[in-house]
């Protein structure tokens, strides 16, 4: 609406011209609502009641002499109450844009003042004090002009004459000193840990190595195994055939053992024995002969032995013919022999053959067997001479095997 006049949060509407007034003020103050505003009878400005902020940049002297720069920042605005209002409209209605200014100048007066009065030193570790004495400083003329300060900061203390610089200088160097200690430290710790590090992770990657070798140790192992699996089950089949095959074998090897055994070893050994118990018998039966042929000899020998002690007993008594006579008979079948022999070697013409010539010899040995009885008799009956004493070769001379027969 054309009379209607609202000031935002941040203004307050002045009204002049109107008779309802708020204290000691000549004009009307409204904050927070509207109201009307009568034209040409009354007349409405508008005053800022934003913060503000005042930038503070002074060399100072403090109490040693020393000049330093200070640069602070002020934040202020217009009191709310009636009374700030009205003594700011009063002052900076028609220059509100030149209120930082004054109040920069206002607080700068006080800023020198207070450095004045403190130390470089005091200055640097006390800023909140410097601070709050400016503030306190300007109160009653801040109050005067309805300004209140919300804040003071000191931002900055500029080292003109190098007083703080060379003041700092001990400070900066053992600060420097144990910046570079600690820098050092933390080197050396980094470095540590960099390689312990390291050797972490080399014995990670030494562990990595082993476990992959392994895995491609078990990975080859396995791969080897199932490349082999057909070759080694196809050996096991034919180890299985082979011994099958060898059992067989065995077992007709076996059958041949016996067949050969039963067909050939037990006949051979059979014959063997049959061939053995016929030497045997025949080794007996040659002993037993060769034993009867020499008990044969030995009792032909001891005959011998006899008669040729009787013939000894015969010398030593005289009995000369008898001996003789018994050697004509010991070889009497041996002048049958040669006879026969001569005769059948001799030219001699025989009339009625072969039996004229066995009627020769008969006859020859006939007059032999004629002249061993003669013997016999007169062997008898010689009273010297006994029976007993007779050679047994003309007792048994009938029995003798080479006698020839007439």
């Amino acid at each position: 609406m054309l009379f209607w006049h609202v000031p935002a949060p941040n203004e307050a509407l002045l009204i002049s011209g109107s008779k309802r007034r708020a204290g000691d003020a000549q004009f009307r103050i409204v904050t927070g609502h509207g109201c009307w505003v009568m034209p040409v009878k009354q007349k409405a400005s508008l005053l800022s009641l934003s913060l503000r902020e005042a930038e503070i940049a002074e060399e100072c002297v403090t109490q040693q002499g020393i000049r330093i720069a200070v640069r602070a920042v002020a934040v202020f605005k217009v009191g709310d109450d009636q009374t700030s209002i009205a003594n700011a409209a009063r002052r900076f209605l028609d220059e509100q844009t030149g209120m930082e200014q004054l109040v920069g100048r206002i607080f700068a007066g006080h800023l020198r003042s207070i450095i004045g009065g403190l130390t470089v030193e005091e200055i640097i570790r006390e800023r909140d004090r410097v601070a709050q004495e400016i503030k306190e400083g300007s109160h009653s003329e801040m109050e005067k002009l309805g300004i209140v300060v919300d804040a003071l900061q000191i931002q900055e203390i500029g080292d003109v004459s190098g007083y703080i610089t060379n003041l700092a200088a001990p400070h900066a160097a053992a600060v420097a000193s144990t910046a570079r200690i600690a820098q050092a430290k933390s080197d050396q710790e980094a470095t540590e840990r960099e390689q312990q590090a390291a050797a972490l992770k080399a014995q990670y990657e030494r562990d990595t190595a082993i476990k992959r070798a392994g895995f491609l140790a078990e990975t080859e192992q396995s791969n080897a195994l199932a490349a082999q699996a057909g070759p080694l089950s196809q050996a096991r089949a034919s180890q299985e055939v082979i011994e099958a095959q060898t059992a067989l074998a065995e077992r007709q090897a076996g059958l041949a053992a016996q067949r050969l055994e039963a067909e050939v070893r037990r006949p051979a050994d059979a014959e063997a024995y049959r061939q053995r118990t016929l030497a045997e018998a025949g080794r007996d039966r040659t002993l037993f002969e060769a034993d009867g042929r020499a008990y044969t000899e030995r009792t032909v020998a001891q005959a011998h032995a006899d008669a040729n002690d009787l013939l000894a007993a015969s010398l030593r008594h005289g009995n000369q013919e008898l001996i003789a006579a018994s050697r004509v008979v010991e070889q009497l079948p041996a002048l049958a022999e040669a006879a026969a022999k001569g005769m059948a070697d001799a030219q001699i013409t025989v009339l009625n053959g072969a039996e004229g010539l066995g009627q020769v010899v008969s006859g020859i040995v006939g007059q032999g067997l004629g002249i061993l009885d003669v013997l016999r008799k007169k062997a008898v009956g010689t009273p010297q001479a006994g029976t007993a004493d007779v050679p047994s070769a003309l007792v048994n001379l009938d029995q003798h095997p080479a006698a020839p027969r007439s």
